[in-house]
């Protein structure tokens, strides 16, 4: 479970979050949105030019039926057991850092396979270490990534992740070993 302090997004005297629905069970609230965000994955995500815009209306899009702030920054600090994200100050910055690196390679386009998943893994590397929202930063991740790899010629298989697997990854990659998550990307990429 992800550790903020103060943490306004929660109920008081909860470490559950305030949902659109009033769920006060950790369980009730992760099956909810589990269901509302596979739903919206269904649906066509919105369209955008691959910026820090177009991401967090990604967020918003898959998230729009559980939470208020949908697709916006969080205001607080995070931390997943001794993993410490972005400073809530500092996000707006490095979105607009990690977006000018991949317009400035072209979103990762005109790469073998290889190249492509190796440009790839230290972008989800910085973009996971910046950790924008409260909640949903791995799914939009993973969402996004699959935009930037069909724009890029090279589409993600993601029904063959292995989530364990993936956690290790981007651990590693935290950690300043972005080769584990690169081998990754690589496999999942046609």
């Amino acid at each position: 479970m992800y550790q903020a302090e103060p943490d306004p997004y929660c109920y008081p005297n909860s470490s559950v979050l305030k949902n659109k629905a009033g769920l006060t069970s950790r369980a009730t609230l992760e099956e909810f949105e589990t269901a509302m965000t596979f739903a919206r994955s269904e649906e066509p995500l919105p369209s955008g030019r691959l910026s820090a815009t177009h991401y967090r209306a990604v967020h918003h899009h898959l998230f729009q039926d559980v939470y208020t702030w949908a697709g916006r920054d969080r205001t607080v600090r995070l931390a997943k057991g001794d993993t410490l994200f972005c400073y809530p100050e500092h996000i707006a910055a490095e979105m607009t850092r990690i977006f000018a690196w991949l317009r400035n390679h072209n979103f990762l386009e005109e790469r073998n396979r290889a190249e492509f998943a190796a440009g790839a893994a230290h972008f989800l590397a910085e973009l996971n270490a910046i950790h924008p929202f409260r909640e949903g930063n791995g799914r939009t991740q993973l969402t996004f990534l699959a935009l930037l790899a069909n724009r890029a010629g090279h589409p993600l298989d993601l029904d063959r992740l292995d989530p364990d697997a993936t956690l290790e990854a981007m651990i590693a990659s935290f950690n300043g070993d972005e080769a584990p998550l690169a081998r990754m990307i690589d496999e999942l990429a046609s």
